[in-house]
């Protein structure tokens, strides 16, 4: 049976109008302003979803989502499975598979909130979120495993890919790796990271207002040795 245009319109839109409800649900708003959903899984659950980059590990995607934010009693989270994981070299430098690893926000840190978190005049803001050994120590050992890191883990960081200091999630699974050691490092001597200048170079421009707080996280969780480059910061 023929149907005229008129007829269809409604049916057109309930059918657009369902599309749209379903991809609201289903996606991951780092400007969301609650930012306090909770996307990691505990040391029970499933392990994060790896995210839409490619699982060859490219550049991180233009939106980082938000992590739960900082907790009053951090608890272990699952990481991706054993080898699902995979490092990249670029410049030298290992660089994190960017759909195990593409960073995840403190959603308390914001470019409102500077001066009264990682840029307040009194510091000491990030010893106030950081999740303790206890929990971070079993995370590192698991996340290896994700990476198929197998060397030693005492020359190795458990590294959050946007440092806490630049606003990122304290103990989100997707914010942590572990970082193998930069080329010409000697063995046994513990990590001797060249990505935490950068941060610190990263953390004085944004507290100077030189640069904004997104501009700085997206360059260090797409690639810390060309974050500065890329924000004309050398």
């Amino acid at each position: 049976m023929f149907l005229s245009s008129s007829a269809l319109r409604p049916a057109v839109a309930v059918l657009v109008g369902a599309a749209l409800l379903a991809g609201c649900t289903g996606g991951n708003d780092a400007g969301s302003a609650s930012g306090k959903h909770q996307e990691s899984a505990g040391a029970s659950g499933a392990a994060p979803a790896r995210s839409a980059a490619s699982a060859s590990g490219g550049a991180a995607s233009s939106l980082i989502a938000n992590g739960p934010g900082p907790q009053a009693h951090y608890t272990v989270q699952a990481q991706p499975a054993p080898g699902t994981c995979h490092y990249r070299t670029v410049h030298g430098q290992p660089l994190q598979d960017a759909s195990c690893t593409p960073g995840a926000l403190n959603p308390d840190v914001t470019q409102a909130t500077l001066k009264t978190t990682v840029c307040r005049t009194s510091g000491g803001y990030t010893s106030t979120i950081r999740p303790p050994v206890s929990v971070t120590s079993v995370e590192k050992t698991a996340n290896a495993r994700s990476y198929g890191y197998t060397a030693s883990l005492h020359d190795a960081e458990y590294d959050h890919l946007i440092s806490l200091e630049l606003g990122g999630d304290p103990n989100d699974a997707r914010n942590l790796w572990v970082e193998p050691p930069s080329p010409g490092h000697p063995p046994g001597s513990g990590p001797t990271n060249p990505k935490d200048a950068v941060e610190n170079k990263l953390h004085q421009a944004l507290c100077a207002g030189q640069v904004t707080l997104a501009q700085v996280q997206q360059a260090i969780a797409t690639d810390w040795t060309t974050a500065l480059a890329t924000l004309h910061l050398t």
